[in-house]
């Protein structure tokens, strides 16, 4: 799932901490097993990029403050639930506009395009 939330309080956006525990919590919430996180704020009041690692596959958010917009992108597989980790993130946000692409790989068809098919 790739989620854009836009029109999300600048404060919401800007605590590193504040920011790992939600997306942990989320993870947690959608049944997946937490590896590792790391996350990195640019400056005060600026933006923050993190990342949970999951045996699952990873959950991540880049925030632009100053745009009140946050992009979250949940990758999982297996018996996990990644709507409920977006409900966490949406809940907590609180956005004006959120849109989201879910994307389904077939990992049966992984390889079997011929490398001229890709753009």
């Amino acid at each position: 799932m790739l989620a854009d939330l836009s029109g999300v309080a600048p404060e919401r956006l800007s605590d590193c901490i504040h920011l790992e525990a939600l997306l942990r919590t989320a993870a947690t919430a959608a049944g997946a097993t937490i590896l590792h996180s790391h996350f990195h704020a640019f400056g005060i009041g600026q933006g923050i990029t993190g990342v949970v690692l999951l045996a699952e596959s990873h959950m991540s958010i880049h925030t632009w403050p100053e745009q009140q917009f946050a992009a979250v992108d949940i990758f999982m597989c297996g018996d996990s639930r990644p709507e409920e980790a977006l409900a966490v993130v949406r809940t907590a946000f609180e956005p004006l506009h959120c849109s989201v692409q879910t994307v389904r790989r077939a990992p049966a068809l992984i390889g079997t395009v011929p490398a001229g098919d890709c753009p």
